[in-house]
Order: structure tokens, then C-alpha cells, then sequence
């Protein structure tokens, strides 16, 4: 592959990061800040977590549809994250657990994006604990990977920055639910605000390797002796490789 051209599926991370940071921050955030405004009691503040102002429409639907769309691009960027190492691993438990941990962060996402805090607030907390807790887990897994595996000679490059990403993940979690516990509401907010930037940041450096791949889906007609899907799946992950 020409070194001055990149592939576009690069831009697939990046587009997950900056339209899910934008519906957040542009659409929930004013949104849900109007009505706590209009709802609280006079002397008092609701803490503006994202799950309370995103709980009333109209930002209760933005933060649905926005929630959706992120679970769906973050499912098919651990798709194709897993595919795109499939080839290099040794031993595949690791990759295969990256994959599902971003697959249940991913589930998480729906259910805290479509059962509002006021409506169903148990599932609402199943929703949060599945994204922050396999979330975490993930980006760990990830950053393991990037180093132990070194695609195109970047892992350093690309492995130090996740690394601490990962961390910062890390401790705004614990501070999130230290807070929590303490009363402390208007802090672990605004922890909890860090905690998803740092998420979609990490997202966002997966463009680095995706620059260097080409993911393509082949459609053939059946036949008798047709291949296995996994060894289907494992000729087109070298085929892939192959053509970088």
C-alpha cells in the first residue's frame, strides 16, 4: 500500500468519536441542562450527570438515538479490530476477549441509551456497569495487544498513548464511584463527563491502524465443498493483510 495514501476505513473510529462527543456535548448537554433548570426546586442542583440530563425529552430521545448509533459503530469497529488481528495472534484467547468485552460494552450502551434513569432505573444501572466495567476491561485488553503485537512497528507509538488512556480510564471509574458513595454529586459528575471523553478518545486511535487496511466482504454462491465460515473468515483476514 502507498504510504501517502490511507485507508478509509480509518475514518470509521473517527467518525464514532467526534459524532458521539458532538451529540453528547451539543444536543444532551444543552438539552438536558434547560430542563434541569426548569425542573429544579428554588436553592437546589441536580448534578448533571449525563443519564439525568438525558432523562426528559426532548433530550431523553437525543440521547437514545445517540446512544444507539454509538453501540452500533462501536460493535463493527470491534469486528473489525478482531479480524484485524486474527491473523497475528499466537494464542487468540486475548483477541477473542477483546472482542467480547467490547460486544457486552456495546450492549451496555443500548440499555442505558433506552431505559431511562427515571423509568427503569435498575436496568439503567445494569446499562452503566456493563459499558464502564467491559469498557475498562477492553481498552486494557487493547492496549495489550497493541504492544505485544506491534502492527506496522507502531505498538509503541500507538500502545503509550492507550496505555494511559487506559489508566485515566481506570482511576476516573474508581473516583466516579468513590464520589458516588460519598454524596459528593456535582464532582462525580463531572468525573463522569472525563470518563466518557477518555472512552471515545480511545476509540479514536484506532484509526491509526485501520489507516492500513482494507476490510472487504466477499459474497459467493454456495457449493458442496464451500469452506467453514471461520476458515472462510481466516483466508480473507490473510487475504487482507496480504493486500496492505
Amino acid at each position: 500500500m502507498d504510504g501517502k495514501k490511507c485507508s478509509v476505513w480509518m475514518f470509521l473510529p473517527l467518525v464514532f468519536t467526534l459524532f458521539t462527543s458532538a451529540g453528547l456535548w451539543i444536543k444532551i448537554l444543552n438539552l438536558g441542562s434547560c430542563a434541569l433548570m426548569s425542573r429544579r426546586k428554588p436553592g437546589s442542583k441536580r448534578p448533571p450527570y449525563i443519564s439525568i440530563a438525558g432523562d426528559a425529552p426532548p433530550a431523553s430521545c437525543v440521547f437514545s438515538q445517540v446512544m444507539n448509533m454509538a453501540a452500533f459503530l462501536a460493535l463493527v469497529v470491534a469486528v473489525l479490530r478482531f479480524i484485524q488481528l486474527k491473523p497475528k495472534v499466537l494464542n487468540p484467547w486475548l483477541n477473542v476477549s477483546g472482542l467480547v468485552a467490547l460486544c457486552l460494552a456495546s450492549f451496555g450502551m443500548t440499555l442505558l441509551g433506552n431505559f431511562q434513569l427515571s423509568n427503569d432505573e435498575e436496568i439503567h444501572n445494569v446499562g452503566t456497569s456493563l459499558t464502564f466495567g467491559f469498557g475498562t476491561l477492553a481498552c486494557w485488553i487493547q492496549s495489550a495487544l497493541t504492544l505485544k503485537i506491534n502492527l506496522k512497528n507502531e505498538g509503541r507509538k500507538v500502545g503509550i498513548p492507550r496505555v494511559a488512556l487506559s489508566a485515566s480510564i481506570t482511576l476516573c471509574v474508581v473516583l466516579y464511584f468513590i464520589l458516588m458513595a460519598q454524596g459528593i454529586h456535582m464532582h462525580a459528575a463531572r468525573i463522569q463527563w472525563g470518563l466518557v471523553m477518555c472512552f471515545l478518545c480511545y476509540f479514536g486511535t484506532f484509526a491509526v491502524e485501520f489507516r492500513h487496511y482494507r476490510f472487504e466482504i466477499v459474497c459467493s454462491e454456495y457449493q458442496e465443498n464451500f469452506l467453514s465460515f471461520s476458515e472462510s473468515l481466516s483466508e480473507a483476514s490473510e487475504y487482507q493483510t496480504d493486500q496492505v
